[in-house]
């Protein structure tokens, strides 16, 4: 049953692939050899994923891991995205999440139940925070940005955050993203990380970078920031 699954998913997936989208995707995940990427896109793939997750034999695809092809990682990330019963999908990413090995799958996870269970969620950021695994690391940090600067942002979020150090350029540009984010969420709060060179220096300055970027920091506060980059 799940040999036939993954091999009806993989057939469709061939059907969607695009040629001038594969070769366009090549050059965007470094991380994934070429040779696995099929090219559909992800409108194709988020519509494809809706009618899995309705099937009662999708953990057979959901189950065989590693997959073979980036698309079918792609695919895999839309489906639990859609899961609407919270045990099902935490279960899902924690044993997927092992398996994802670029940016593009790590950032397209993005479950939407996930919402509705922020405090449980909790516990499983810490884990990823602690892991060894790149994305599943990019992964929390990307839960904290999503769902925890707005009216559960708590000090201690930007605190774990700051405190991460990696050589690791995928896990820097989310620490990076993660507080451009918070300046335009929380500047108050998140401004004197800044000031006190809590980040590495590469990390700060990217930071910056992006919040100059950014269309929901005022034209003050960029200069400002502009003033607080290190040499």
């Amino acid at each position: 049953m799940m040999k036939k699954i993954t091999d009806e998913i993989r057939k469709e997936l061939n059907t969607l692939s695009d040629k001038d989208y594969k070769d366009f995707q090549k050059n965007l995940i470094p991380t994934v050899d070429s040779d696995t990427v099929i090219g559909v896109r992800t409108p194709a793939l988020r519509k494809y994923a809706k009618e899995l997750v309705k099937r009662s034999d999708i953990d057979g695809f959901l189950t065989d891991l590693p997959h073979a092809y980036f698309d079918e990682n792609q695919l895999h990330a839309f489906i639990i995205s859609e899961m609407k019963d919270y045990g099902k999908c935490i279960d899902a990413v924690v044993k997927f999440l092992p398996y994802v090995d670029n940016w593009a799958t790590c950032d397209q996870l993005s479950p939407k139940v996930f919402k509705k269970h922020r405090e449980e969620l909790l516990k499983n950021i810490k884990i990823w925070l602690n892991s060894s695994k790149t994305y599943e690391i990019r992964f929390g940090i990307g839960m904290l940005m999503q769902y925890y600067l707005d009216e559960d942002f708590d000090i201690k979020y930007p605190e774990a955050v700051s405190k991460i150090r990696s050589d690791e350029y995928y896990i820097n540009m989310m620490i990076a993203w993660y507080f451009a984010t918070a300046l335009a969420k929380q500047y108050d709060a998140i401004i004197p990380f800044i000031e006190k060179n809590a980040l590495d220096k590469w990390t700060h300055n990217m930071t910056i970078r992006k919040a100059n970027e950014s269309f929901r920091v005022s034209p003050e506060r960029k200069a400002y920031l502009k003033t607080l980059k290190r040499k």
